[in-house]
């Protein structure tokens, strides 16, 4: 049995129609299913419902086999017993730096974010210190009120900084989604992830 990992939200839905087009169907529909374990058509194969941030925990732990998360998921957190199998080139969009036109970086400056670890990494490497205010909801709001100098957040097509007149700085990832195994779960179960893996990158051909 091989248990995969889906974080919940936009990943969830084009996850699940990668899975449609290898014939791989769920027994309940993910989206509006309270189960959390939905076995699938493939006996070999059960889906996880898990939060984004909490996959590479379970991943790690040897819990769960596989996982699908954010690039930006894996930036933040500091697990490494897996292994990056494949980029799903699902979700996409980037993590940058944002803030008030004509503003510059400068010591001591304060960096609104929901990725605390990203953006100190960020910062740290560009030689610059700088206060991380963790936020949770419109991290925007943060440089339109003046909370903070600047914000690291995730942006698709931009339209939400040039709505509240915020300018892109830096771009510090291109995110998307990957496919991960657990190190352990991929030596034992190496044929069987090989083949599904092999499958997904092939639509199923």
């Amino acid at each position: 049995m091989i248990r995969l990992a889906i974080s919940k939200g936009r990943i969830l839905e084009q996850a699940i129609d990668i899975l449609n087009k290898i014939n791989i169907t769920c027994k309940y529909n993910p989206l509006s299913t309270r189960k959390l374990i939905i076995p699938t058509n493939n006996a070999q194969l059960e889906i996880v419902i898990i939060k984004a941030t909490d996959v590479p925990l379970y991943i790690d732990s040897g819990k769960v086999d596989l996982g699908i998360v954010g690039i930006d998921t894996l930036l933040e957190n500091s697990a490494t017993n897996h292994y990056r199998l494949a980029d799903l080139k699902i979700s996409k969009c980037k993590l940058v730096v944002a803030g008030k036109p004509a503003m510059k970086y400068f010591n001591n400056m304060k960096v609104a974010t929901k990725y605390p670890n990203a953006a100190k990494n960020y910062f740290e490497e560009a030689g610059l210190q700088c206060s991380i205010l963790k936020l949770y909801g419109s991290i925007e709001l943060a440089t339109v009120l003046g909370l903070s100098d600047f914000i690291v957040d995730i942006v698709e097509s931009g339209k939400t900084l040039k709505e509240n007149n915020l300018k892109e700085y830096d771009k510090i990832a291109d995110i998307s989604s990957l496919l991960i195994a657990n190190k352990v779960s991929y030596k034992l179960k190496k044929t069987k992830i090989d083949a599904l893996v092999s499958k997904v990158l092939n639509n199923g051909k």
